[in-house]
């Protein structure tokens, strides 16, 4: 099965790098909207993550963050609020404005960009 799986797997690999590549090649991009898709569409909910990290940093129980952050997530969703301001209302959270803000920051978590894009192009080739 060796002799088929694995060069069918590789096969399979390129086509879809060549795919995402013929997808990205002349894409155009609306950086604004984008950003505010991102950040305010989302209301905040693609940090929750980074929240959680941050709660268990700060010495929290993984089990613990991962609730708190569900359920205030939830609630963000549900009252239609950035979940920032839900977090910050929340006395089970204990970050300061400086940890809140490093967890929602978008140029934080874009930051390995330029290596995927690098890597698209060496694909490209």
């Amino acid at each position: 099965m060796e002799r088929v799986i694995l060069p069918d797997a590789c096969l399979l690999a390129y086509y879809v790098l060549r795919k995402a590549a013929g997808l990205v090649d002349g894409l155009v991009v609306n950086a604004e909207r984008m950003r505010a898709n991102l950040v305010e569409g989302s209301l905040g909910l693609v940090f929750s993550q980074a929240v959680l990290l941050q709660l268990v940093s700060a010495g929290m129980t993984r089990d613990r963050a991962y609730r708190v952050v569900q359920r205030d997530a939830r609630a963000a969703w549900e009252e239609r609020r950035p979940l920032g301001a839900v977090l910050e209302e929340d006395p089970e959270v204990t970050l300061d404005a400086a940890a809140l803000a490093q967890a929602f920051s978008l140029e934080r978590a874009l930051r390995h960009v330029p290596k995927f894009l690098d890597a698209l192009k060496e694909v490209e080739g």
